[in-house]
């Protein structure tokens, strides 16, 4: 987690900042074998170079870019557990527990679809 920490002291609210390091915790502690990493200032986790799953924070929610592949896979799940998003990602709202069995799904999901990816980004 030392690759989050200077992300997360960045983050003023202590609310969020602790809901953000919980999540990216248990990423990391449920996906051991991601990498965790600061890209495009953002914290996301890579498998063999390759992106699984990305996060922001904004003043209403913390955002969960699954990339569009997943968020069509999981649309209506998504809509089910009463969650805003658009093409790109989820928002997880502050005042709202995190549904970390979707988050799962999700993170399960592009490990196995991009497996064998060789990119970054689907093409």
């Amino acid at each position: 987690m030392e690759v989050f920490a200077e992300y997360l002291a960045n983050i003023v609210n202590e609310q969020h900042r602790a809901r953000t390091e919980e999540v990216l915790t248990w990423v990391s502690e449920r996906f051991p074998n991601l990498e965790p990493k600061i890209a495009w200032k953002q914290p996301m986790f890579t498998d063999h170079d390759t992106y699984i799953i990305g996060f922001s924070v904004s003043k209403q929610h913390l955002a969960v870019a699954p990339e569009q592949a997943g968020m069509v896979q999981f649309a209506d799940e998504i809509v089910q557990a009463g969650y805003d998003h658009t093409k790109e990602l989820v928002r997880f709202r502050w005042d709202n527990p995190v549904d970390f069995s979707l988050l799962e799904k999700m993170i399960e999901f592009n490990i196995v679809d991009k497996a064998d990816c060789t990119t970054f980004w689907r093409k």
